[in-house]
């Protein structure tokens, strides 16, 4: 019997913002405080104890099997491992598989010690230029975030594909990650490969909001199986990607989907449907004589 390829594969896989932090509460602790030692506040720590029992409840409602495991991968900051370590107080030793610091989940780098004033005309002049591509002096921009989180995806395919993770295929796994606004939205866009422009309309989690990735029917990933279109809808996936997303709830997968014309359609100003409706011989005269 060839092996069931679906088992090793994470039952969901559920990004996570961290809890209210004192640079949220107060900007100004960006001027005195290195942003990956901004703490939570304690209003943070309420939250991620929260987020820690809702994540069981999400793991445990359907899961079909009362083996499962959690594996965690934590942003470096301090604000994401205590928001970390406040999830933890949900979970047993037993149904924790390991945890991992991952820094190419960090926040996105905004300089070191920020000037008040000054970012405050930084970041309306990156409204103005454009969220993804916008560079801050000194920091990254969204693209930056972009070809890092690319690569730690490459290393978690290979950590699942060689079993580094030491999964049990008899067990459900979560895949828990533990970072930052931006870098999730990020980590989306990669994924499900939306484009710059579809990220742009993208809104930021709130603190200890999430998004589950769950492994659909056919094998593909995707936030419609456990996410409401009205969730979507207010996070900024168009209706065209929430579509796409019901459309991989049920996908096998690796297949294309063929109702996504939208997606091609972003790219050319029209395809035609088939050869036959290609241009005519008259046409292709006249192009052939303009290109010669």
């Amino acid at each position: 019997m060839p092996p069931d390829h679906n088992a090793i594969l994470p039952k969901r896989i559920i990004l996570m913002r961290h809890g209210e932090s004192q640079g949220n509460l107060d900007t100004a602790a960006y001027t005195t405080i290195p942003d990956h030692q901004i703490p939570l506040t304690p209003q943070g720590i309420t939250q991620a104890r929260g987020a820690g029992a809702r994540l069981r409840r999400v793991i445990t409602s359907d899961s079909c099997s009362l083996n499962w495991r959690v594996y965690f991968y934590v942003s470096p900051y301090v604000r994401a491992r205590s928001t970390l370590r406040e999830i933890g107080r949900s979970f047993s030793r037993k149904r924790i598989l390991g945890v991992r610091e991952e820094c190419r989940v960090r926040e996105q780098d905004f300089g070191n010690f920020q000037v008040q004033e000054r970012m405050k005309s930084v970041k309306e002049t990156r409204e103005r230029f454009g969220r993804f591509f916008y560079r801050f002096p000194d920091g990254e921009s969204a693209a930056d975030v972009f070809d890092r989180v690319s690569s730690f995806l490459e290393s978690l395919w290979r950590d699942l594909d060689m079993n580094r993770l030491h999964h049990d295929p008899s067990h459900d796994l979560n895949l828990i990650i533990v970072s930052h606004g931006l870098t999730s939205r990020v980590f989306l866009m990669k994924w499900f490969k939306w484009t710059a422009e579809q990220f742009e309309h993208l809104n930021n989690f709130d603190n200890c909001e999430y998004r589950v990735m769950q492994l659909g029917s056919g094998g593909e990933y995707s936030l419609a199986v456990h996410h409401t279109d009205e969730e979507m809808l207010e996070w900024g996936l168009s209706p065209e990607m929430i579509a796409d997303q019901k459309w991989r709830a049920h996908a096998n997968k690796g297949t294309w989907n063929g109702h996504s014309s939208w997606y091609l359609d972003s790219f050319f100003d029209h395809l035609t449907d088939s050869d036959d409706d290609n241009m005519d011989e008259e046409d292709e005269t006249t192009m052939e004589q303009t290109l010669q």
